[in-house]
C-alpha cells in the first residue's frame, strides 16, 4: 500500500464509504463524540464535531465543560452537547474524578469513535478524566483520535496509547517534536516520513498523522504521504476539521468491517485504519484549498466547515444510491 498512487488510495477509501440506502437506520452511519471544550476554548470541539456531521456522521456529540456547553449549543442545534466534563475549579463538593469520569465512560457503549483534545486545555482534572476514558475506550475496542491537548496525554503518559492499533495521533511539527522527545526519538536527522515511522514504531504501532506542508502518515510499518494542494492560510482550528473528518471515516470503517451493506470485503482492519487517516488528510487539504480560494488571507477555521461536503465530492465522490 505504501507504493500505491494517490488515485489508488482514494479508490480504496471510496470502497469503505457506505452507500446511502433506505434500509439503514439512524446511527448506523456513525455515532461520534468529541471530548474537550473548556471555558476558554469552545470553537475547537464545535469545528471537529461539525466536520464529522457534515461528512455524513449520523450523530455528532460534544462532551465538554458546562460553561462551554451552553456556548456550543448556541453555535448549532445539530450537535448533541453533554456538559459532563469538569475543570478543577468548577468541581462541586459532591463530585470527584470518579463521578465525572464514570458519567463520560457511561456514554462509550453508544459510540463508534471518540476524538479527545479539541479545546480540552491542560487542567489536571480534565486531563485525568480523559486518561480514564482512553483506558476504557481501549478495553471496549473503540477507536480514538488524539489532537491538541489530547496529545499532551500521549506525551506525558505514553503508556495510555502504547501499542494501541485503534488510535490516531495528529501532531503538528511542534507537537511531533514533543512526542518524539518523550519517546527518546531523535528528530534531528532523517527524512520526515522515516521519522514519522520511527515515532509510530516507538509508540508500538499507533497511527500518526504528522501535519505540515505535506502530511506524513505512518503506523510504523506502512507510511503514506498526503500532499494534495491545501490553502496558504494557517489560521488556528483547521486541524479540528481533520479530527472530525477522521472520526467519521473511522465510523464508516466500522460500518464496512461490520458489513452493514454488501461489498467485496477485501480490505482488512489495519489497512482500513491507514485509509481513514489518508482520506481524512486528503479531505481536509481540499477543504482548506476551497476555503482559501474563496476567502484568501481572511480565511478562518469556520470557513472550512462549509466546504466539507464539496471536498468529499471532489476527493472521494458519492456512491449511486441503490434502493
Amino acid at each position: 500500500m505504501a507504493n500505491a498512487t494517490r488515485k489508488e488510495l482514494i479508490g480504496k477509501v471510496y470502497k469503505m464509504i457506505p452507500p446511502m440506502l433506505e434500509s439503514f437506520h439512524k446511527g448506523q452511519l456513525g455515532r461520534v463524540a468529541v471530548i474537550g471544550g473548556s471555558e476558554d476554548y469552545t470553537g475547537a470541539p464545535y469545528f471537529s464535531a461539525m466536520a464529522s456531521a457534515k461528512l455524513g456522521c449520523d450523530m455528532s456529540h460534544v462532551i465538554c465543560e458546562p460553561g462551554a456547553g451552553a456556548v456550543i449549543k448556541s453555535y448549532s442545534p445539530n450537535l448533541m452537547v453533554h456538559p459532563y466534563m469538569r475543570q478543577s475549579k468548577n468541581l462541586a463538593a459532591s463530585e470527584s474524578l470518579d463521578t465525572v469520569a464514570s458519567e463520560v465512560i457511561a456514554m462509550l457503549s453508544r459510540l463508534h469513535v471518540i476524538v479527545i483534545g479539541p479545546g480540552l486545555g491542560r487542567d489536571k482534572l480534565m486531563q485525568d478524566t480523559c486518561a480514564r476514558v482512553i483506558a476504557e475506550a481501549r478495553k471496549q475496542g473503540i477507536p480514538f483520535v488524539l489532537d491538541a491537548d489530547g496529545l499532551f496525554l500521549a506525551q506525558t503518559r505514553p503508556e495510555l496509547v502504547d501499542g494501541c492499533k485503534e488510535c490516531i495521533l495528529t501532531p503538528n511539527v511542534v507537537e511531533f517534536g514533543r512526542l518524539a522527545k518523550a519517546k527518546g526519538v531523535d528528530v534531528a536527522e532523517g527524512k520526515p516520513e522515516e521519522l514519522c515511522a520511527k515515532l509510530a514504531k516507538a509508540f508500538g504501532g499507533v497511527t500518526i498523522i504528522q501535519k505540515g506542508a505535506k502530511d506524513y502518515i505512518s503506523n510504523g510499518t506502512t507510511t503514506l504521504v498526503s500532499e494534495g494542494e491545501g490553502g496558504l492560510k494557517r489560521s488556528g482550528g483547521q486541524g479540528d476539521t481533520l479530527t472530525g473528518s477522521l472520526a467519521t471515516l473511522l465510523a464508516y470503517r466500522k460500518a464496512y468491517l461490520d458489513r452493514i451493506w454488501e461489498h467485496e470485503g477485501d480490505l482488512g482492519r489495519e489497512e482500513t485504519l491507514a485509509l481513514a487517516a489518508f482520506g481524512g488528510s486528503a479531505l481536509t487539504r481540499e477543504c482548506s484549498r476551497l476555503a482559501f480560494k474563496e476567502k484568501g488571507r481572511s480565511l478562518q477555521a469556520a470557513d472550512l466547515t462549509e466546504h466539507v461536503h464539496q471536498a468529499f465530492l471532489n476527493v472521494i465522490g458519492e456512491k449511486e444510491s441503490k434502493l
